[in-house]
């Protein structure tokens, strides 16, 4: 006959062995690791010997390329190799990743997803983003001359028009790397003289960004983009007041080199959810606006 207290003791020990034997859930570093093996192990089994150079054999039976090959042409360890593709906790360098999306053959997108996995910044970001499609940028010329360019939340300029192109300076000057508008606003004189009310942009700025930054706290892109801004002191004045304003239409002044004061009205047209990528465009205030827009478009023609 068993009693209470047994049964009490006999159903607690169960609960204790089912407690045991439970699967812990994967961390996120983990599942990365386990992702980042997956997708190594599945470009080098779709790359033929033939597209590296490497003769193919009668002994083959891998699909694709071995694992000590891929190590050979991208100028790693093998067993380091080996590792990585059986998801172990080890450090990965940027050069190791470049030297592996080369090896590989990786598009931008392929490439982008490589260095994700490995929670590293990708020293070569592509100067193209998905998001700009072929329409999208025939959108942005039929705009002209109204300025108009493609902004995603972190102030990247993704693409632009002609006339926005020699609005505030000559953008296609300008590195793709540094074509960020808070990166400007500090670093390039042509473009600080170009902007009217330049501190109260930058405050404006610095409000929105903050605001769009509590969806990517982790994110290293983010992360590098703030540590670059703080080394301006005139940034952290700024981004230690604790800002934060959402989007909204409003009016410009500009200071053209080449055509003189230009006002604005500036709207966001959204290509997603809000903090998305967008369109940013400026419809000239006034006629003397508009008459300023269309000389500087015609500037721009030859370019």
């Amino acid at each position: 006959m068993t009693t209470m207290a047994q049964e009490t003791v006999t159903g607690a020990t169960v609960a204790g062995a089912a407690a045991d034997v439970a699967v812990a859930p994967q961390s996120a570093s983990t599942v990365r690791r386990h992702e980042l093996a997956a997708f190594l192990r599945h470009r080098r089994e779709h790359i033929t010997p033939e597209q590296v150079g490497l003769p193919r054999g009668t002994r083959r039976r891998t699909p694709g390329l071995r694992r000590e090959e891929v190590a050979q042409l991208a100028a790693v360890g093998v067993t380091w190799y080996t590792w990585l593709e059986q998801a172990r906790d080890i450090q990965v360098s940027v050069q190791v990743l470049d030297a592996l999306a080369r090896t590989l053959f990786l598009d931008s997108s392929e490439r982008s997803h490589l260095f994700q996995l490995a929670g590293a910044i990708d020293p070569q970001p592509a100067t193209s983003c998905a998001v700009v499609t072929p329409a999208l940028q025939a959108m942005l010329d039929q705009l002209d001359p109204i300025p108009a360019c493609l902004q995603n939340s972190r102030y990247d300029i993704l693409a632009y028009n002609r006339t926005y192109g020699m609005l505030l300076c000559d953008l296609d000057a300008v590195p793709p790397e540094d074509r960020n508008c808070m990166i400007l606003s500090y670093t390039h004189e042509e473009w600080r003289s170009s902007i009217v009310h330049l501190e109260k942009t930058q405050r404006l700025m610095a409000a929105r960004f903050r605001g769009s930054m509590a969806d990517h706290l982790a994110d290293p892109t983010w992360k590098t983009l703030l540590k670059r801004l703080r080394k301006s002191p005139e940034f952290c004045e700024v981004w230690d007041r604790h800002e934060v304003m959402g989007a909204s239409p409003r009016r410009k002044e500009f200071r053209n080199t080449h055509v003189g004061r230009i006002t604005v009205d500036h709207t966001d047209l959204w290509l997603g959810p809000a903090r998305g990528p967008r369109m940013v465009t400026y419809a000239p205030a006034d006629e003397e606006s508009r008459e300023r827009l269309e000389k500087l478009h015609k500037l721009a023609q030859p370019r």
